[in-house]
């Protein structure tokens, strides 16, 4: 019964598909269809390397006092923008203004002792003319005028050191930046060496980097000459300094040094950039990122998804004349770019490779597949 029932499904099957048939309704194909391919050629393109970088204000300033006294006036705050010759700390002024008085009297002594013993020379030398006094009283007279006038020249300096000290009790802003900590407090004993803030001077902001033999390479083989160090400046991109945050920062900067000895241990030279800082943004000890971007003319550029990694290799699949694809090992460099690479090796222009669905592809697959005409 089992075998008889096996035996009228088949029957009924092929009943079925002969009905159909005679109706004139088509059978569903199976229609293959071609892999996504591209044509090698080359063209240009910018590759940005990044580096990692912490800014500093090209005029950092550790501001220390030059005099000792008693701190009466701190005049600004901490991360306050100042000007150039700004007020930022007062130190007690009344012993340097003595002592600036006690010099200006001492002057006014000198002077006076100064005018009599010009006095009493000139008047020995008309004597010693007229023979009434002898050789050695004029030139007696004539040494004591000249330590008086001595004297005069020693009250002045101690006048315009006491004056410069006085100064000094005033503490103004060197160059114009950002205030840093400010450890002291108003009524704080301060000295010479003290350190009461640090100014840093942000209108230029620099960012010291390691460009890496793969940069320079191919400016340098051991060392930048000094001759060719200035073209090779001038030659370099701008540079953009980009945030943790991932902010870009909308001011570009330019490298405006670099060592010109390759380090042997890490194969890179010192470079600085420079950052114009018009509106205070950066500031000394901010983190990020500095990109540089390099052209690169005439290379071959392929799809990331076209290359296929295995191990330690990597290849990309080559359509032949005959629609199928040969597995070609190629050398890559990586563009920064998250989508493209540069192939150095193993490609030519002309050659047809399998884009998308490359790793699906198997060695010897037809991967082409031509259209069917529609029938007229």
């Amino acid at each position: 019964m089992k075998k008889k029932s096996t035996m009228t499904r088949v029957m009924m099957l092929g009943a079925a598909v002969s009905l159909l048939v005679a109706c004139g309704i088509d059978m569903p194909k199976e229609v293959q269809t071609s892999y996504e391919t591209m044509t090698v050629e080359k063209s240009d393109i910018e590759l940005p390397y990044k580096f990692s970088a912490r800014m500093k204000g090209q005029n950092d300033v550790t501001v220390t006092p030059q005099v000792s006294g008693q701190l009466t006036k701190i005049c600004v705050t901490e991360g306050q923008q100042v000007k150039k010759g700004q007020v930022l700390f007062v130190i007690d002024q009344r012993n340097a203004q003595l002592d600036l008085e006690s010099a200006q009297a001492n002057l006014q002594a000198a002077l006076a002792q100064e005018n009599s013993a010009k006095l009493e020379y000139e008047s020995n030398k008309n004597l010693y003319e007229k023979k009434i006094v002898s050789k050695y009283m004029l030139d007696n007279s004539l040494n004591t005028y000249r330590q008086a006038q001595a004297s005069v020249a020693q009250a002045r300096a101690a006048v315009s050191r006491a004056r410069v000290n006085l100064g000094f009790c005033t503490i103004t802003a060197s160059v114009s930046g950002v205030i840093g900590e400010i450890p002291v407090r108003t009524g704080d004993q301060v000295s010479p060496g003290m350190q009461l803030t640090m100014l840093s001077g942000n209108t230029t902001m620099d960012a010291e980097i390691s460009v890496t033999e793969a940069v320079i390479e191919s400016m340098v083989q051991e060392g930048v000459k000094a001759a060719d160090l200035e073209k090779i400046l001038a030659s370099m991109p701008p540079a953009t300094f980009v945030m943790k945050n991932g902010t870009e920062y909308p001011h570009q900067g330019r490298v405006v040094s670099m060592t010109g000895i390759v380090n042997a241990a890490t194969g890179s030279l010192t470079a600085k950039v420079s950052f114009p800082n018009p509106d205070g943004h950066l500031y000394s000890g901010i983190q990020g990122t500095v990109v540089l971007k390099f052209a690169e003319k005439d290379v071959i550029i392929v799809p990331q998804k076209a290359v296929v990694r295995l191990q330690d290799k990597a290849q990309v699949y080559k359509v032949q004349a005959d629609s199928t694809a040969t597995a070609i090992e190629v050398t890559t460099e990586d563009t920064g770019n998250g989508k493209d690479y540069i192939v150095t090796s193993g490609l030519n222009v002309g050659d047809r490779i399998v884009t998308i669905g490359a790793n699906n592809v198997q060695e010897g697959q037809r991967v082409l597949f031509p259209k069917e005409e529609k029938e007229k």
